[in-house]
């Protein structure tokens, strides 16, 4: 997926995307992208002490085979060293952590932190309920839609898989702003055709995107 920083242009982009497609409709869309949903030290660190522990044993047998010994204390060491070591390039590179982490455990942590931001940006406050969350997480490579119950008992969900899909191939040709774009397109398409613009509709959410 996509790491290249979205500009100061594609925020623009987006924003007026936003904008232009609740002409349309009384719903709400709001944007989110994240750097990382977990710093996934603490799983990293226990995938990695298991595999050690796995191939401490594997060695172990291996000299056994070959007839030769080492003490016990230095085998003891040298596996502490091994986890030190291991320890200390997940603390410091913490690029490395995501990829000691199973996939499911990613795409929990990422779909928390959509539900999260769902709630925390009031994108469930709106009047008619008819908010929608358009969430990237970036190391994760994960997309989600996120609807608020009012155009959520309209609208099944293998329409925002269509969107969600869109959005990751954008997002893995490395144009993850267009994907945004086309996403609130297309979120808006929707929300246009169930909850098309009322007179006297007010913008309850800031029309831009948030990168965290």
């Amino acid at each position: 997926m996509a790491t290249r920083p979205i500009s100061a242009e594609d925020h623009d982009r987006i924003a007026e995307a936003i904008r232009t497609a609740e002409l349309k409709t009384d719903g709400e869309i709001y944007c989110v992208v994240a750097r990382a949903s977990e710093g996934y030290f603490f799983p990293a660190a226990f995938t990695t002490t298991i595999g050690l522990f796995i191939a401490s044993l594997a060695v172990a047998y291996g000299l056994e085979g070959l007839w030769l010994t080492i003490r016990l204390p230095h085998f003891v060491l040298a596996q502490l060293l091994a986890l030190a070591s291991v320890f200390a390039l997940l603390w410091f590179l913490p690029a490395l952590r995501i990829h000691f982490v199973p996939r499911r455990l990613r795409y929990q942590a990422a779909h928390a932190n959509a539900v999260k931001q769902f709630l925390a940006r009031n994108v469930h406050r709106t009047q008619a309920r008819t908010g929608v969350l358009i969430f990237v997480s970036i190391a994760e490579r994960y997309a989600e839609v996120v609807a608020d119950s009012g155009i959520d008992a309209k609208v099944g969900q293998h329409v925002w898989d269509g969107v969600v899909r869109d959005l990751t191939k954008h997002a893995g040709d490395n144009r993850l702003a267009d994907g945004f774009v086309k996403g609130v397109e297309s979120v808006g398409a929707v929300l246009a055709e169930h909850f098309p613009v009322t007179e006297g509709d007010t913008n309850e959410l800031e029309d831009h995107l948030v990168e965290i």
